[in-house]
């Protein structure tokens, strides 16, 4: 069969799965506790959050996913794909109700891609400068079919506890034999620039309310500071610091938003020593003070 028409006719099985298993408006969780489940009827506001390493795919509709100054773009013909934990604001685009936004998010360990890398015979050696851990890459047949199997599962929640793991792993596969298969290996090729980069990014969301210090976490990855510096930005398109900065600016954000936190409080609970200062950097994000900038999202 033509390849072109393998894909409309996977995009409207997997459209049809999606609406089958996420009715309604909104987030859904699936029995498969890496899957997620995205329904919207109509295009959203910019909506932040740390991607942590998944890909995501669309059945209809379009997003758009910006890291730093750079924005992606993915619809049916394409998915993304990040590779480690990144600060990205997220925003649909194209949706409507005769014709929803319908996707869905594999999230992954980085282990997975280790085992995988160890047991294939995939060509091809990593970049030896790290590349930018977020790309879009162009959907294909395989993959599509691979994700398919996986959303039948859901139907038998007994048969997709042994049987979804093996799945995701094809999934996986298929992109690691993507176009893009090499910027998404180098992440697990241990040594490499990337895999410190992975590493200290770990580091950095698993403590962003305490203070950096660079050449320490530049060292518990065995790299110079110079390098580290350069690797890191050309991973995340930001510093060190920066990233640190944005991670708590939206950690802050989402505790005002949906725990009706008092912005020095949530100043405090995100690592800043001082109120002013962390309403000037939330300002300058922004475009308006905590108060002003959450009472705006409420009634939005």
């Amino acid at each position: 069969m033509d390849e072109s028409i393998r894909i409309e006719q996977a995009l409207q099985q997997l459209a049809l799965l999606i609406r089958t298993h996420a009715p309604s408006n909104g987030t859904h969780q699936t029995p498969v506790p890496s899957l997620m489940l995205m329904h919207a009827t109509e295009p959203s506001e910019p909506l932040e959050s740390v991607y942590k390493p998944s890909i995501c795919v669309v059945a209809q509709g379009a997003k758009t996913a910006t890291l730093a100054e750079e924005t992606f773009r993915y619809d049916p013909s394409t998915y993304l794909v990040t590779s480690v934990e990144l600060p990205i604001v997220g925003r649909i685009t194209e949706a409507s109700s005769d014709t929803p936004y319908l996707s869905l998010k594999l999230s992954f360990e980085a282990d997975m891609i280790v085992d995988m890398i160890k047991e294939s015979t995939l060509t091809g050696e990593a970049p030896a400068e790290a590349c930018r851990g977020i790309t879009v890459n162009r959907t294909t047949p395989s993959l599509l079919e691979a994700i398919i199997r996986l959303m039948q599962l859901l139907r038998t929640p007994e048969d997709a506890k042994v049987l979804a793991p093996l799945v995701i792993r094809e999934i996986l596969y298929r992109v690691l034999q993507s176009e893009q298969g090499s910027l998404f290996r180098q992440f697990a090729v241990i040594g490499s620039q990337a895999h410190h980069i992975a590493q200290a990014i770990q580091l950095i969301n698993r403590q962003y309310d305490r203070p950096l210090l660079i050449e320490q976490l530049a060292n518990s990855v065995n790299m110079s500071t110079s390098a580290f510096h350069k690797h890191f930005k050309r991973v995340t398109a930001m510093s060190p610091l920066q990233y640190q900065k944005t991670v708590r600016l939206q950690e802050a954000r989402r505790l005002m938003l949906t725990e009706t936190m008092q912005a020095s409080d949530a100043a405090f609970r995100v690592g800043y020593e001082s109120p002013s200062q962390f309403s000037r950097e939330y300002a300058r994000m922004y475009g308006r003070p905590p108060k002003l900038d959450v009472q705006r999202l409420r009634g939005s």
